[in-house]
């Protein structure tokens, strides 16, 4: 039994798989993140250029 114990907290096998999962965690995170950061500043972006078409077509009908 003391060898069983000795082997099992030398196994190392299931230290990898936390690894992974910790390391896909964060890179769902940061995905998630970067795609929050880049749709809030193509909304603005695309308000911005709308307002500036709406802007350069009532400069156009006067």
């Amino acid at each position: 039994m003391l060898k069983f114990l000795k082997t099992f907290r030398k196994d190392e096998d299931g230290a990898v798989t936390v690894d992974w999962v910790v390391l896909t965690a964060a890179v769902v995170g940061l995905a998630i993140a970067a795609y929050s950061t880049i749709e809030t500043s193509s909304k603005g972006l695309i308000q911005a250029a709308g307002n500036a078409v709406s802007a350069e077509n009532d400069g156009f009908s006067k």
